[in-house]
This record gives structure tokens, C-alpha cells and sequence, in this order.
């Protein structure tokens, strides 16, 4: 297929555009956009905005064909690539989850537990990349996790780090008491 290019057999195909200099992971795709009223697909947009969050684009858009007008919101797909090889989309719910069972019996809420999903979020986007690995995933967990409540952190850290003996645990005791005193007080 040609870039950008749709011939009449691939018009109902997404048209896949690569990056410059870029692997699989920055790939674009281009997908027309049908009139909701009469399915014809070309339409112009009219106005283009950033959502509140930063993540989609929202676009007010007119039909060549009808003359009505449409809005589409637009999102970059976020993949995650599981252990056995197979991707899945993002989902907040999941990173959720899995930092609910690390807080079991700690002073955590259910807020505190979506906005540190935002900020793994945030984080993993800002790397640029469509699809990541799980275990990246977890990684971008402790940070925040960090910050939240220490103890649900050795928690989450003794399965992502592989923690293999009570010397790992000792050895991430040490850095969170050396963090703590060099921290000023009050934070």
C-alpha cells in the first residue's frame, strides 16, 4: 500500500503510516472518518481542541456531502504487551487492581488508588511509545507507590524485582530509611 494513499479496494482498510525513523511502535493510523448522518466519508474539520487530560483530541467536523455537522474524539491507543507475547489495550482498572492487593490493610484509598493509576499513566505516555511491556507496566508502579505508602511498596517491589531473599528486602529497607533522613521534614 502507498502512503496515505487509497486506492478503491483499500478505501475500507485503515491506512497505516509509519513515522519517520521509527519502528512499529510509532505507528499512525488513518482512518476516515464517516458522516453519522448520510456515511459519506469525506468531512471537514472545522475546529480542533485538546481534552481537559491531554490524552484526546476533540474535533468538530462538517460533511462535504450533508453539510451537517459532527464532533469525533480521537485518542492514542496505549498497548500492553503480556509475558506470553499477546497485547491488550491499557487499562487503568488492571494497575488498580494489582496496587489494591500490595495495600491490603493499609491506609489507602480508593482515590489515592486512581490517581496514582493517572500518574503510571501519564508516565508510561510520555514516553512516546504505543505499546509497552507489562513488566515496564510494573515498574512505573513503584514510584508513586513509593510516595503513597511505603509498605505497599516492598510489597509490590518483592514481586517486580524478583526479590529473592530477605537480603533484597534488607537492602530496599536501607534505601527507603536513607531517603527518609535525607528528605526535609514536613514532605
Amino acid at each position: 500500500m502507498r502512503r496515505g494513499v487509497a486506492s478503491g479496494s483499500e478505501r475500507a482498510l485503515p491506512k497505516m503510516l509509519w513515522s519517520p525513523g521509527t519502528g512499529p511502535q510509532h505507528v499512525v493510523r488513518v482512518v476516515n472518518v464517516h458522516c453519522p448522518f448520510c456515511r459519506h466519508d469525506d468531512s471537514r474539520v472545522i475546529d480542533s481542541r485538546t481534552a481537559e487530560d491531554g490524552t484526546s483530541t476533540r474535533r468538530r467536523r462538517q460533511c462535504q456531502a450533508c453539510s451537517r455537522r459532527f464532533t469525533t474524539v480521537e485518542t492514542v491507543a496505549l498497548s500492553v504487551v503480556k509475558r506470553c507475547g499477546t497485547s491488550e489495550p491499557f487499562n487503568r482498572e488492571k494497575v488498580v487492581s494489582g496496587v489494591r492487593r500490595a495495600c491490603q490493610g493499609r491506609p489507602v484509598s480508593d482515590d489515592q488508588l486512581t490517581l496514582l493509576a493517572h500518574q503510571v499513566e501519564d508516565q508510561i505516555r510520555s514516553t512516546g511509545a504505543a505499546e509497552v511491556d507489562s513488566h515496564q507496566v510494573g515498574l512505573a508502579v513503584l514510584g508513586p507507590l513509593r510516595q503513597l505508602d511505603e509498605v505497599a511498596y516492598l510489597r509490590f517491589a518483592s514481586v517486580y524485582r524478583s526479590f529473592e531473599s530477605i537480603d533484597d528486602f534488607l537492602a530496599e529497607i536501607s534505601a527507603l530509611r536513607e531517603s527518609a533522613l535525607s528528605r526535609p521534614e514536613g514532605s
